[in-house]
């Protein structure tokens, strides 16, 4: 029987920094330029399609890492990695100069072993993600080490999360149960509670003095952040402390769920690109990429992961 259908999604800038700081960089190219967050990527991938079995793979990208719609909304987004401000186009993004030089390669391997990369203009990986899992036809897996994509985890939808936040030997599936058992909310309030929380590594304030239990507490009783505002408007449902701490923020939570919230309606839609045996010119094509650049075993163990899990997917 050919495997059952199942969409990999990958958060691809998520990814290589972390292959780029797991991979020594006195790996380099024969030139001497680095290449360890290249090589780390394709055995990121090549671990992924072997353990969790996809049939087709899409390479998400940030075409606009820090769109200018969310900081007009909240002007400290991201706002502390940025080292250039461009006018009329994303703003420069700290990324350390050995990583920025392979993003090219990045791309060029990935098309090599067929798998399509997607990015919208003026968003970010995460909205590709989040439209793409939301409108899929087969189940989700979204490979990620942000939190936020939590959002989109669906039990009903057969949509979760494969985290990498504790490394590649130590991933966690995230489903409905981990998310509620780790933070006392469902997957779908998730985004309302990241807005009261805020998250500082993306320069969200959130509500001053408001945690993460306080937040899940609100929910608990009142089910969404509408529900929560018009509660502590009311003067019910919960402590004065904490209804003085929700109508100061106002302004904020004007804003904020925009800014949190992963977009689910750009105009894309999943590539009919399933992962397949690779043909033995596109191997030769590989083959001569890997030692230009000196990606070795990387190369091979992709190419193999990608080839072996399109024909599984095709056998009768």
């Amino acid at each position: 029987m050919p495997r059952a259908e199942r969409l990999m999604l990958l958060d691809t800038a998520s990814l290589y920094f972390r292959a780029f700081y797991g991979v020594p960089d006195k790996v380099t190219a024969p030139d001497g330029s680095p290449i360890n967050a290249a090589r780390g990527l394709l055995d990121i991938v090549a671990k992924l399609v072997t353990l969790y079995q996809p049939t087709h793979v899409v390479a998400c990208w940030d075409d606009d890492w820090r769109p200018q719609w969310r900081v007009d909304l909240i002007p400290s987004y991201k706002t502390h990695r940025v080292v250039e401000v461009v006018a009329g186009a994303p703003d420069v993004e700290e990324v350390p100069d050995p990583l920025e030089a392979q993003i090219p390669l990045i791309r060029e391997t990935l098309a090599a072993i067929g798998i399509p990369i997607i990015g919208v203009a003026e968003h970010e990986a995460d909205d590709v993600i989040g439209t793409l899992a939301t409108h899929a036809s087969m189940p989700v897996d979204i490979v990620t080490g942000d939190r936020d994509l939590f959002q989109l985890v669906d039990d009903a939808a057969d949509i979760r999360v494969i985290y990498t936040a504790r490394g590649m030997s130590n991933l966690e599936v995230v489903t409905d149960a981990t998310v509620v058992a780790k933070y006392g909310v469902r997957p779908s309030q998730y985004a309302d509670f990241a807005t009261m929380r805020g998250d500082a590594s993306d320069g969200l304030p959130g509500v001053a003095g408001v945690g993460e239990k306080t937040a899940a507490t609100l929910l608990g009783v009142h089910g969404d952040l509408v529900g929560i505002r018009e509660a502590a408007e009311a003067g019910e449902g919960m402590s004065a402390g904490v209804r003085a701490k929700i109508l100061a923020a106002t302004a904020y939570l004007d804003v904020a769920p925009t800014v949190v919230a992963v977009a689910t309606d750009l105009p894309i839609a999943t590539p009919d690109i399933p992962l397949r045996a690779l043909s033995e010119s596109e191997v030769t094509t590989a083959t001569a990429l890997a030692e230009r650049w000196n990606l070795g075993g990387s190369m091979t163990r992709a190419v193999t992961a990608v080839t072996e899990a399109g024909r599984a997917a095709t056998e009768e």
